[in-house]
């Protein structure tokens, strides 16, 4: 293994660490310092992330470019790095993400400094939990990526004023953090009562999969069916509260739309994929038994996101509000391929999280940049923007066609994978899943066709469309859309050794 290869893991955490403590030691009236730092490291952790990507052996089995670093040796706690294929890509979307957000948040001029030294905290965060394989650091980074949220919203958000009542930025960020680090809790509670239970003496994940691969009936080595039974519910609801499971997606929406554009960008396009993964990571790998008992469970709750989240964003009036009930729906699809315990729908899933990831990111930047000119996100009184925004418009609408599912974008792959898997395990939540997509259709063609080729209004004359800065940063985001969809090959081929590994836990 090459230095590279070696140190390369631990360089998509410390990076955006050091880029943090780099940006403290700043003056604040170097703003545009600040903005060329951050705009560099998020490229540099791009860089690495598309190296992790090239230099992935989709070959081989198991865990790649493993780094093992004593920490805790008492309590058997290391902090121990490594990827399979799912985690490769999500490495893949952070980067492709973050460094269109940073160029995004270029925009930023209130406390700047402050504002990208949280940004990069963050991610830092997300990259610590995609690849770390040892439980106590995976849940540490997990909870890492969530806690700036509460300033970075209630700091740089914006209010929603409504008809009857106003809905403040700092509801927005409470209800958010405040929701998820209660769900938390129980993945806490998990990890501890996993550890115990194993009296492996160490966090290890790949450790404690071999354990419960073991397992058996009787007592004998190995996780229990009635110990995981148990456990895995806390799992499921702890991680899945975050990728917007059904009825406890509420806090998604209100944080998108209290969020400033690059943190709305973050959140959905990356955050929320923290919690799909780790109903993989940790509840599919070490508790295989307790995710055949409560998959149906997951694929009804997966089929009702779906429906619900296209239902819900039909009707709304804000252009945030719809977007974020979308993303409530993509994910439902996400869920339901996680649940079918199928190869192909799992390879759906996984491909879903990259697609609405890089789509919904897409989204939250046109949104933001139309606020920015016109100081509004009502659908009710914007209209015939794209005599004006010829660029903001192309983008919006690449973003609405792929979340529709239309041919050679991503969007199609990602679905058709997980209506496929859901056909072969559950047909009726299957019918409801493509019922969902028909939804979802008819209300992006009808904002698309409302807000942009509306009647034009001379209210809106003289707005500026993009800059150069703003339409490199969008562009960088429709890239892996048109690659996915048309040649999704090298992505399907990274992913396949990371299902393999989630097969070989459940089949034991």
């Amino acid at each position: 293994m090459s230095f590279a290869e070696r140190h390369v893991l631990e360089t998509l955490v410390y990076l955006p660490m050091l880029t943090a403590a780099v940006l403290v030691m700043l003056p604040f009236g170097w703003r545009a310092l600040a903005r060329w730092i951050s705009i560099g490291s998020a490229l540099a952790l791009l860089l690495a992330s598309l190296y992790v990507f090239f230099v992935f052996d989709r070959s081989a089995e198991g865990f790649q470019l493993v780094r093992v670093l004593p920490w805790f040796e008492p309590l058997g706690i290391d902090f121990r790095l490594g990827v399979d294929g799912l985690a490769v890509l999500m490495v893949l979307l952070t980067g492709i993400v973050a460094f269109s957000g940073a160029i995004i948040a270029a925009n930023v001029e209130r406390e700047t400094k402050s504002y990208y030294v949280l940004l990069f905290i963050l991610i830092a965060g997300v990259y610590g939990t995609f690849v770390s394989i040892d439980l106590f650091f995976f849940f540490f980074f997990y909870e890492l990526a969530i806690v700036p949220m509460y300033l970075l919203i209630g700091v740089w958000g914006s209010s929603s004023t409504f008809k009857d009542f106003d809905r403040p930025k700092e509801y927005g960020a409470m209800k958010l953090v405040l929701m998820i680090v209660a769900a938390s809790l129980l993945v806490w509670v998990a990890i501890i009562v996993m550890y115990n239970e194993a009296g492996l003496g160490t966090f290890s994940i790949p450790a404690l999969s071999e354990f419960a691969r073991s397992g058996g009936e009787g007592g004998g080595p190995g996780f229990s069916p009635q110990f995981q039974r148990v456990v895995f519910p806390l799992v499921m609801v702890g991680f899945g509260l975050l990728a917007g499971l059904w009825p406890l997606h509420t806090w998604s929406p209100d944080g998108h739309v209290a969020a400033p554009t690059t943190v709305s960008m973050l959140h959905a396009g990356v955050l929320m994929k923290l919690g799909a993964f780790g109903i993989i990571r940790v509840g599919m790998l070490l508790l295989p038994e307790g995710m055949q008992d409560w998959a149906l469970v997951l694929f009804v709750l997966g089929t009702v996101n779906v429906i619900y989240g296209a239902i819900s964003a039909m009707a709304q009036t804000d252009l945030k509000y719809v977007v974020g009930y979308s993303s409530v729906s993509h994910m439902g699809y996400v869920l339901m391929g996680i649940a079918t315990m199928d190869p192909v729908g799992i390879t759906g899933a996984s491909l879903q999280m990259f697609s609405h990831g890089v789509m919904t990111a897409l989204f939250f930047a046109v949104v933001g940049a139309i606020y920015e000119r016109t100081h509004t996100r009502d659908i009710l009184v914007l209209n015939g923007l794209a005599s004006r925004m010829g660029w903001i418009t192309a983008f919006f609408v690449i973003a609405g066609l792929t979340s529709l599912g239309l041919p050679g974008l991503s969007g199609f792959i990602a679905e058709l994978l997980v209506f496929v898997g859901a056909f072969r395990t559950q047909p009726v939540l299957g019918v409801l899943g493509v019922i969902g997509a028909a939804i979802t259709a008819v209300y992006i063609l009808r904002l698309v066709a409302r807000v942009f080729f509306g009647e034009r209004s001379t209210e809106w004359d003289g707005l500026k469309d993009l800059t150069a800065r703003e339409g490199f940063a969008m562009g960088a985001l429709v890239v892996p859309i048109l690659l996915v969809g048309v040649y999704p090959g090298p992505f399907l081929d990274v992913i396949a050794p990371g299902v393999d590994l989630v097969l070989a836990a459940l089949e034991g």
